[in-house]
């Protein structure tokens, strides 16, 4: 007989979740929201006290994107080691919301920077995920050229994650863009190669590609809606699954 005090059964044991570091603006047109922050914080807590084991990328898009730094003149090498510096931020700022709700955590960076974060070593990550600590993985693959897409797949590949959680503001994949178009349809499964032919939103072409070579499905859904990254691992939610 179950413990009517216990958590409920996830399929799910280690994921990654991957959001933009626009999630993190709230309203704003820049920079970090606390109480967006925070509330995605809380989302991420409900899901660890499952007993669910996460790793966490956060994009840098809120304060700096490479790609936009490059197209107004800058050198794209410099202006991606800048994004990575961004993810740096966004990924402390996560990190002091989730200490706050008692949830113990580690920043782990692909550049150095042993005063603010931990190199990135595999096995010691492993292990603070063996012991319930979220790990956020920060500065992308610590090389220009690759977005935070593709360090999100790298990195739950490597931590041996059983599925990468992509937030966005809508409920799953599309057909095309709903906020433009009401009549849009929402898919439930999509495989990596109809993503990939039909120019799909959902991760850029390497990241996915890499998610199709290991065989990783990919979890869209919403991180706007309260509560519905956790009813994804209770077995219900909206979601639209990614998968061979």
């Amino acid at each position: 007989m179950s413990d009517p005090d216990s958590p409920p059964a996830t399929t799910f044991s280690r994921v990654l979740l991957k959001i933009s570091g626009e999630a993190l603006m709230g309203d704003q047109v820049y920079g970090l929201h606390p109480p967006t922050v925070e509330r995605v914080a809380r989302e991420v807590k409900s899901v660890h006290d499952l007993g669910v084991e996460i790793c966490m990328v956060i994009g840098g898009g809120n304060i700096f994107r490479g790609l936009q730094g490059s197209a107004q003149g800058m050198e794209r090498t410099t202006a991606d080691y800048m994004g990575m510096l961004a993810t740096v931020m966004n990924a402390l700022a996560m990190q002091s919301a989730l200490e706050k709700l008692g949830v113990f955590c580690r920043v782990i960076t692909a550049i150095r920077m042993d005063e603010i974060a931990e190199p990135y070593i595999r096995r010691r990550a492993v292990r603070h995920l063996e012991k319930k600590r979220v790990c956020i993985f920060a500065a992308g693959t610590g090389n220009p050229y690759f977005t935070t897409d593709t360090a999100a797949t790298l990195r739950a590949n490597e931590m041996n994650c059983e599925a990468i959680f992509k937030g966005t503001k809508v409920d799953g994949v599309y057909d095309k863009d709903p906020i433009k178009y009401p009549e849009a349809k929402r898919f439930e499964k999509v495989t990596y190669d109809e993503v990939l032919s039909q120019h799909l939103k959902v991760m850029d072409a390497s990241a996915i590609a890499l998610a199709r070579d290991n065989n990783l499905p990919i979890i869209v859904f919403s991180l706007d809606a309260p509560g519905g990254f956790r009813a994804i691992l209770d077995g219900s939610g909206t979601y639209t699954t990614v998968h061979a």
